[in-house]
């Protein structure tokens, strides 16, 4: 099954081998009917066939890739980040488990497709180049890694633009804030001036004249103090 260029792969993944088939009958009969429900497009259906055989079974690498495709929205890109997380840990869980290069390679593409649903970049890279690493000869996952990777750095170059705005703007509301600050000094200043009228010639003098006056009586007593004390020390020494 394709989705434009980010198709989403689904195989229905069979037992590849009799011994296989012994560990649990019961995860195995689960997953053909699982697979003859999604078949048919009953998919809910399906889904709910792949939980009672990951309940069986919840280390079988069928039944993890199975469960977490049948999660896909029929658009990839509305996938919800909750069920994101969930499908991207058993895409890996599977890829984990499995020793076919081929179907390892797979499960690491469709975590990538979760991932990318999210806007999530930098998760879907690191999940396409597992998916290279597997099967070299992967173009899907080989192109969806080249978009993940314009993808994150048009994010990040939005996100420092953002923060330059921010910036930028942060220190034109300070300019702003000086600017009426120094406004309101002048403002306050002027108003003092008006309020307090200038003092005059006369009153100059007048609080001059009182000041030399005072200055003179104090010079004065500080005189007759001295001469006090000097007529008090003669005596005693006499």
């Amino acid at each position: 099954m394709r989705h434009s260029r980010y198709y989403i792969i689904f195989l229905l993944l069979t037992v590849m081998s009799v011994s296989s088939y012994a560990d649990n009958r019961q995860a195995r009969k689960l997953i053909r009917k699982g697979n003859a429900l999604y078949r048919t497009e009953k998919r809910q259906e399906a889904q709910v066939n792949y939980l009672k055989a990951y309940r069986a079974d919840s280390t079988d690498a069928r039944v993890l890739y199975n469960l977490s495709t049948s999660m896909f929205p029929a658009d990839y890109k509305l996938v919800q980040k909750e069920r994101c997380d969930t499908m991207a840990q058993m895409f890996e869980r599977s890829a984990r488990a499995e020793t076919n290069p081929l179907r390892k390679a797979q499960a690491y593409h469709n975590e990538g497709v979760a991932y990318q649903g999210v806007k999530d970049f930098g998760k879907a890279i690191e999940a396409y180049k597992n998916a290279l690493r597997n099967n070299p000869n992967d173009d899907e996952s080989r192109y969806n890694l080249v978009l993940c990777q314009r993808q994150l750095k048009n994010q990040n170059g939005g996100n420092n633009n953002q923060q330059q705005n921010q910036d930028q703007q942060d220190q034109n509301q300070q300019q702003q804030q000086k600017e009426q600050e120094k406004k309101q000094q002048e403002q306050q200043d002027k108003q003092q001036e008006q309020q307090e009228p200038p003092m005059s010639k006369e009153n100059a003098e007048q609080l001059l004249n009182a000041a030399m006056q005072q200055e003179k009586e104090t010079q004065k007593r500080m005189k007759e103090n001295l001469q006090q004390t000097r007529r008090r020390r003669i005596e005693k020494n006499w």
